[in-house]
């Protein structure tokens, strides 16, 4: 390695891409190109960055694996950050296995952590605690165990344990500091604030009440009857019964705990359920049904009585009911909450993470940006929307993931 590569090198690892940019701009060699490659991802320029570190894995020989396994490596993290979800594991892995063989542990374990934030990204919780796991209680460089502890951090936020939370962001931030990278530290204290705003609403009564991520798991773990419309569940205690993929359920079941203790009427229930203002007995039938089945479904915590004028929630063991709704309003919720981290999103990766098809999420983007809320760059298969930040609370809650995680 010549001194303008290891200069680069070092200045790269300090945070500091424009250093290492001005030792290597002109070279066309593969180890230059590789470390402008990963300079153009610590600046944002995306598309550059991976065009930069394809062109050096090409470059490197046959005889030179470690070097072709480190661009895999990058390419995978840049295609995180552009929020590109749609592609296979299987080259990270093979490029995990081929530096951990070679004895680049650094590498390798960057590598295992970006396998540990490709599905935490998704929402599936338990399969980026299984990615994580191995990675517990290992000796990592100051700036990888930064990123370690935030992702450990991220975690337990989705799944709603904000203990284990302040704790990881407490050793992420005294990794940041030992690692001297601003960025870092800024994440980290972005992280931290997000615990402090607020996450949900408590409706009924009345009035609304603010809360903080921590209330909001002191209500969860309580013994009342929480009808979550940030979550699309109901949940009682240890008892969580997800509707996010029953919509119709899950508005009966917002509008009958809305009501509580009182009934709903059955024509208020058809128009929220089946948003028609002129139901006739077909819709009456079909409203029949689909309580039966919301009341199978809530059958461990809760009963449907049929009253004259409606229905009315009964939940057992005299629990009390708790409406908890998103911090914002709108169907879109969920879909601005995952754009407002700032990355640039292709529809494929907001479908993905949604579990939602590709023009489900194309209407809500498109009336998202009507109403000022996203906005699309790019053409065709290289758009991609962006929204902005969502100041003033976090959006923790309206993330995809799956309750409880044990």
């Amino acid at each position: 390695m010549d001194s303008l590569i290891a200069a680069a090198a070092r200045a790269l690892a300090a945070g500091d891409p424009l250093g290492a940019l001005q030792r290597v701009a002109l070279r066309e060699d593969p180890p230059a190109l590789a470390l402008r490659g990963t300079a153009m991802a610590q600046l944002g320029e995306y598309p550059r960055a991976r065009e930069l570190l394809r062109r050096a894995g090409k470059g490197f020989g046959p005889h030179e694996a470690l070097a072709r396994a480190r661009c895999v490596v990058a390419e995978a993290e840049v295609a995180l950050a552009q929020r590109e979800l749609g592609g296979s594991p299987r080259a990270l892995l093979a490029a995990t296995k081929a530096l951990a063989a070679r004895g680049d542990r650094a590498n390798a374990l960057r590598a295992q952590l970006i396998a540990a934030r490709w599905p935490l990204l998704m929402g599936r919780l338990d399969e980026a605690a299984a990615q994580l796991a191995p990675l517990n209680g290992q000796a990592l460089p100051p700036p990888l165990a930064a990123l370690a502890h935030l992702t450990a951090a991220e975690l337990a936020l989705r799944s709603l344990r904000t203990g284990p939370a302040r704790q990881a962001l407490a050793r992420a931030a005294q990794a940041a500091e030992r690692a001297g990278v601003p960025a870092l530290r800024a994440e980290v204290d972005e992280a931290r604030a997000a615990l402090d705003r607020p996450a949900a609403r408590r409706v009924g009564g009345g009035g609304e009440q603010v809360l903080r991520l921590q209330d909001v798991e002191a209500l969860l773990a309580s013994r009342a009857l929480v009808v979550d419309a940030c979550r699309r569940g109901l949940s009682a205690g240890a008892a969580w019964q997800s509707l996010a993929s029953r919509p119709v359920l899950f508005a009966l079941a917002f509008a009958l705990a809305q009501a509580w203790p009182g009934d709903v009427d059955r024509q208020a229930l058809i128009a929220r359920a089946f948003r028609t203002k002129h139901p006739d007995e077909t819709h009456r039938a079909r409203l029949r049904v689909e309580i039966g089945r919301l009341r199978a479904m809530a059958a461990g915590v809760a009963d449907i009585t049929a009253t004259p004028r409606g229905f009315r929630l009964v939940p057992r063991d005299e629990r009390p009911v708790i409406v908890l709704a998103p911090p914002i309003e709108g169907e879109q919720a969920a879909l601005q909450a995952l754009l407002s981290d700032g990355a640039a999103w292709s529809t494929s990766a907001l479908a993905l993470a949604l579990g939602a098809s590709q023009r489900t999420v194309q209407r809500a983007l498109a009336e998202l940006q009507d109403q000022g809320r996203a906005r699309a760059i790019g053409q065709a298969r290289a758009r991609r929307w962006l929204a902005p930040p969502l100041a003033g609370f976090t959006t923790i809650l309206l993330l995809p993931a799956s309750l409880p995680l044990d």
